[in-house]
């Protein structure tokens, strides 16, 4: 099932996409109104700042697994303002984009988990549990900034990090989503398809900015063949796949090519950044987004 939709400031229209080949510059047909600026958009949300405090509602606080206590690598977490111990609570797991990553628009990513926002944009601050997660180097020492680094220890953090949640901050395991940007939104299926046990983590998946396949980036398993094995691992699980301005027509027509039917929605952002701070901003596309995570978890609990 795919379902094609561009939701253009209170208007929800199925729009003419064009081919994207750069995240930030020559996205759009000449022919296309011109994009906004997200900061021309006020904001309603505030992320909130970091800490090394122990968790607590309402704050965003760094986490190490246990193996890696003498070294840089972290995660961080968020316990929503109305937790409650010995409740269930839905979970966003989310990647970060590369870094360090500035453009002509000033928008800015410094690759680590401090750098997510759909997490809190989606939630508000209210009953969703939101960890951010590292990609680990390949020395094991630090975050990866750019790209996988260790791959499989990147895997393995990120399983151990959703049990850690789940078993110790009423995290709900049936109700676990992945959700990334950029580099987050191709880890989302590379990293998070990567076997059968990551895999099974999900429940569905939020990916803004880019898709595993659609572009070969060079590094290994970037090829479209690659990807579709990861693919494979989806299930019929939902997707809810969203670029900046229309650039979601090259995603679709990806994932037609590779005969794999999914459950698939599309929704174009309409601003010209590369950037995932929309979010955090009371705009249609935010509402859509909503929506979508509600009914995906209302469809899981009647299963």
């Amino acid at each position: 099932m795919n379902i094609y939709i561009s939701v253009v400031f209170g208007m929800i229209l199925l729009s003419q996409a064009v081919k994207c080949s750069n995240p930030t510059e020559g996205l759009f047909d000449s022919n296309l109104p011109a994009l906004k600026d997200i900061n021309e958009v006020p904001v309603d949300l505030e992320v909130p700042e970091i800490s090394n405090e122990p968790p607590a509602r309402g704050k965003r606080v760094k986490q190490v697994l246990e193996e890696y206590e003498d070294t840089e690598v972290y995660h961080i977490l968020y316990l929503p303002t109305n937790w409650k111990l010995g409740k269930k609570f839905p979970v966003i797991v989310e990647y970060p984009g590369n870094g360090p990553y500035t453009n002509k628009y000033g928008d800015e990513c410094a690759g680590i988990p401090d750098d997510t926002n759909l997490g809190y944009g989606i939630s508000g601050g209210r009953d969703f549990v939101w960890v951010s997660l590292p990609f680990i180097s390949l020395d094991g020492r630090q975050n990866q900034l750019k790209w996988w680094g260790d791959v499989d220890a990147s895997v393995k953090y990120t399983i151990e990090a959703v049990k850690k949640v789940c078993r110790e901050f009423g995290g709900d395991e049936k109700l676990v989503f992945l959700a990334g940007f950029s580099r987050g939104a191709i880890g989302s299926n590379y990293i998070g398809l990567h076997d059968d046990e990551i895999a099974g983590l999900w429940c569905a998946f939020i990916l803004f900015s880019h898709y595993d396949g659609v572009r070969d980036w060079g590094y290994e398993g970037a090829d479209k063949a690659s990807a579709v094995r990861r693919l494979e691992r989806l299930r019929g699980r939902p997707q809810l796949i969203m670029q900046e301005g229309t650039g979601t027509k090259e995603t679709k027509e990806f994932l037609e090519s590779t005969g794999i039917k999914g459950n698939f929605t599309y929704l174009n952002i309409p601003y010209r950044n590369h950037n995932d701070k929309w979010v955090l901003q009371n705009i249609p596309e935010r509402r859509f987004l909503r929506q979508w995570v509600a009914d995906v978890i209302d469809y899981r609990k009647r299963e």
